[in-house]
């Protein structure tokens, strides 16, 4: 059986996850590691291509992006462009539609596949929510985060002017509403109210109660745990009280790698264009054979 080869694009905390998950799947091959710079690669990268541009790679399947979310569109414009599949975990909600619609063009025109928004939020709780409101089609869904640090908002903060390290957690407040605390170290000449003041405007923390506070060490805080608490109270058919519950506790980076090494595979089996999770067979997440998955699994 031929591997996928898989870059990784990005070796921040999710491309570390993502190598681990790559080297754990039976059906992926690690075509190399592309980085800003190439000095001082980590140990667990020995015997592994590490490059500065994906050119340098050879014969690259799909291409993991382990970016910031405000770099996905780019990423994946150019190495869609270079007939490369790419999968990504952009995060920001409201941003998803339009990035699927200006990828799906380039998609298409090069005969490839991209798949969005494919951590866990959004992403396979996307696919949680799908499933429950097609069990009561009329009702609310609520999904509440944490308490955990959230890596979209974290890399958010610490793009601000005078930030030297942040931290942002996610703390429930229950019915979908959520709490942002943020921590950050500062850098010499800037103060709390400015960097607090650009914070708050982002349309990551826009729409939610945001606290920040600054700290001498970010890492004497850090915890990369997270979680999600996702109620649905509907209607089946002309039944009422219908209510459903998902609970979750997990390591953030490690399970948004390990859901985007399985889309990755699931992208090496659609036609060309973007999608989100939520329009993906969820067979073709997993390795193996189709007849015997559907036998052990249905």
């Amino acid at each position: 059986m031929k591997k996928i080869r898989a870059a990784i694009v990005g070796y921040g905390n999710i491309g570390q996850f993502v190598l681990d998950a790559l080297e754990t799947a039976p059906d992926f091959e690690v075509a190399g590691v592309v980085r800003r710079s190439i000095s001082n690669i980590p140990a667990e990268l020995n015997g592994y291509s590490v490059v500065t541009d994906i050119d340098q790679l050879e014969n690259v399947d799909v291409a993991i992006l382990c970016t910031p979310t405000r770099e996905v569109e780019k990423y994946a414009t150019q190495y869609l462009a270079k007939g490369i599949n790419t999968v990504d975990s952009f995060d920001i909600h409201t941003g998803i539609a339009d990035l699927r619609r200006n990828l799906n063009s380039v998609a298409q025109a090069n005969g490839t596949v991209v798949i969005i928004s494919a951590g866990w939020d959004p992403g396979s709780d996307s696919v949680v929510r799908t499933l429950l409101q097609a069990a009561a089609p009329k009702g609310l869904t609520y999904t509440n985060f944490g308490p955990g640090m959230s890596m979209g908002h974290t890399v958010c903060v610490k793009s601000k002017e005078g930030v030297k390290n942040a931290l942002s957690m996610t703390i429930p407040l229950g019915t979908g509403i959520h709490r942002r605390m943020v921590y950050v170290e500062l850098e010499d000449g800037y103060t709390l109210d400015q960097v607090a003041k650009a914070v708050k405007e982002d349309p990551y923390f826009a729409n939610d109660e945001t606290h920040v506070m600054q700290v001498s060490s970010v890492d004497e805080v850090k915890d990369m745990g997270h979680g999600v608490n996702m109620v649905r109270k509907g209607v089946s058919g002309k039944t009422q009280n219908q209510r459903f519950e998902f609970n979750m506790s997990i390591n953030n980076p490690a399970l948004t790698a390990q859901m985007l090494v399985s889309v990755a595979r699931a992208s090496m089996n659609q036609k060309p264009g973007a999608y989100t999770m939520i329009e993906i067979p969820v067979i073709d997440l997993l390795p193996g054979d189709r007849e015997e998955l559907i036998s052990h699994l249905v």
